[in-house]
């Protein structure tokens, strides 16, 4: 029996609440081989018994595929099962639950306290930039009231594909310049209005987040709508963020309203750490005048707010015609090949997001999934 042919055939095995195949996906421990058995442990995000049934029929069906011979033994544990002592940053004791997106390293959401300072801008942008420095992306434009990434990613009309994952339906993201991406802009019409309430807000943010299909990536982008509401408490209620990234521009209404969405991420039973902050719209520069700048809405309020966080300033960003054209177009300002001002820009704030994001797993526990008490 050769271990490298048991792993093949494991790799076609999926899991069915990612769609995912389980080695990808790291959920294989502890493999060995002494024929006639295979034996290994099965890490699960949780163990009910539907799911577990599923994914021991499938493995042993693979392994037994390819050596009828095998005596075939798996495990299967979920290491959020056990109550800590203390659960990291502060968060109430207890069992924790299950992350729904185990092979997404990083969960990254883009926030702002007040509508109109570019906020989807600074998330496709950047999800972009991340995955030209080498980062495997996904973006979740989680903004329901007013979704910009099918427009920003030429993307206006299609429709995602539902593909059953052991007879479960699960959604499949559409993909703009090699990139996972998935919105409500898919699901509603353009110009239809979307009214919704809590519960129904918090369903369609779980449902993107645990019924879709996301491979595994380094980085999921979510770009959350302005303020402090539903979407971003079903956020940090459904999965483990990483870290935010606020965006604000310089003058001081807007400060004021990005202090209470950086507030909100340090409340104590939410406590996601700040990576930190996008200034946008910080002069304007005119195309025939590249050297110029004109602060048109004051300065230095991406610093305040970084210096509020306790964080840093990841770039600022002119505002450039550029930047704002491919937007409309369908085409992000990031792709101009012929722009390097504004390649250079978003760049770096990709790195600086990428070394904030490092130096935050280095230092700190992973984000505990919140649970709220009412």
């Amino acid at each position: 029996m050769e271990e490298s042919k048991i792993v093949r055939a494991l790799a076609g095995v999926q899991d069915p609440n990612t769609g995912t195949d389980i080695i990808t996906a790291n959920m294989v421990l502890h493999l060995k081989v002494d024929a006639p058995n295979v034996s290994f442990t099965l890490q699960l995000p949780k163990l009910d018994n539907d799911y577990k049934q599923q994914l021991n029929f499938a493995c042993q069906e693979a392994i037994l595929g390819i050596y009828p011979e095998a005596n075939v033994h798996v495990h299967m544990q979920n290491p959020s099962s056990a109550a800590p002592a203390s659960a990291p940053n502060g968060a109430p004791g207890g069992p924790q639950k299950a992350n729904p997106l185990p092979h997404v390293r990083n969960i990254i959401a883009v926030a702002s306290g007040k509508g109109g300072v570019g906020k989807s801008t600074v998330a496709v942008n950047l999800a972009l930039a991340l995955q030209e420095i080498g980062g495997a992306v996904g973006l979740l434009d989680a903004d329901v009231y007013g979704p910009s990434a099918p427009t920003m990613l030429g993307l206006v009309g299609q429709k995602p594909k539902v593909e059953k994952v052991y007879g479960k339906p699960k959604i499949k993201p559409l993909f703009a310049y090699g990139m996972p991406v998935m919105s409500t802009g898919f699901v509603v019409e353009p110009e239809q209005a979307v009214v919704l309430r809590g519960p129904r807000l918090s369903g369609i943010i779980k449902q993107f987040l645990e019924e879709c299909i996301w491979p595994p990536l380094d980085y999921l982008i979510i770009d959350l709508p302005p303020g402090t509401g539903d979407v971003q408490l079903s956020l940090v209620q459904t999965v483990p963020v990483t870290g935010a990234v606020l965006v604000t521009t310089p003058q001081d209404v807007a400060l004021a309203d990005a202090v209470k969405a950086m507030n909100m991420f340090f409340l104590p039973d939410v406590q996601v750490p700040v990576l930190g902050v996008v200034e946008n719209m910080s002069w304007f520069t005119p195309r025939e005048l590249p050297d110029n700048k004109y602060y048109l809405f004051g300065k230095d309020g991406g610093k305040t707010l970084a210096k509020k966080s306790n964080s840093m300033l990841l770039g600022q960003v002119p505002l450039i015609e550029g930047i704002r054209e491919g937007g409309d177009d369908g085409k992000p300002a990031f792709l101009d090949r012929d722009d390097e001002m504004v390649r250079e820009v978003w760049l770096k704030v990709a790195k600086n997001v990428a070394r904030q994001t490092a130096l935050r797993n280095e230092m700190m526990e992973q984000t505990p999934i919140v649970q709220i008490k009412s």
